[in-house]
C-alpha cells in the first residue's frame, strides 16, 4: 500500500506578520489604547509605512512598529529596526498628520514580539 505524503503547511512571511499585528493590537486595546488605523502606507514608492495607529485616552497619537523574531539571535526583534526603518515610519507619521487639521501630541512606540513574550517600547525614538 502507498501512501500520500503529507506536507505541512508552513505560514506564509504575511501571515506570520499579519498574526503578530493583530497580537500587538490586542494587548494595546487592553491598555486602553484606541486604534485609528492599520497598515497606514504613504502613496507612491519609496514611502513609508506605519503597522498600527493608535491614540491613547489622553489623546496622543501613537505610531506602532511591530516586530516579531523567533529568537533573539541577531539582535533580536528591536535591533532590526535600524535608522533607515525609523526614517521611513516618520515619513509616513508627517504624511498622516497633514491630513488633520491640528496636529495633535504624538509618540513613535515599538512592540516586540520574541518567543511569544510581548514588549512594548514608549517613545522608542523619536522624530527629528
Amino acid at each position: 500500500m502507498v501512501f500520500p505524503q503529507i506536507k505541512s503547511v508552513r505560514p506564509t512571511t504575511k501571515q506570520v506578520g499579519d498574526a503578530a499585528e493583530e497580537a500587538a493590537l490586542n494587548y494595546l486595546q487592553r491598555a486602553n489604547l484606541r486604534l485609528l488605523e492599520r497598515n497606514y502606507r504613504t502613496p507612491g514608492r519609496g514611502g513609508g509605512e506605519i503597522d498600527l495607529i493608535m491614540r491613547t485616552p489622553d489623546g496622543t497619537t501613537v505610531f506602532v512598529e511591530v516586530r516579531q523574531r523567533k529568537s533573539a539571535s541577531h539582535g533580536g526583534a528591536g535591533a532590526s529596526i535600524s535608522a533607515p526603518k525609523q526614517r521611513r515610519i516618520i515619513f509616513a507619521a508627517r504624511h498622516y498628520l497633514t491630513r488633520l487639521r491640528e496636529p495633535p501630541p504624538c509618540r513613535f512606540d515599538v512592540v516586540l514580539i520574541e518567543m511569544g513574550e510581548i514588549t512594548w517600547l514608549q517613545g522608542a525614538f523619536e522624530a527629528y
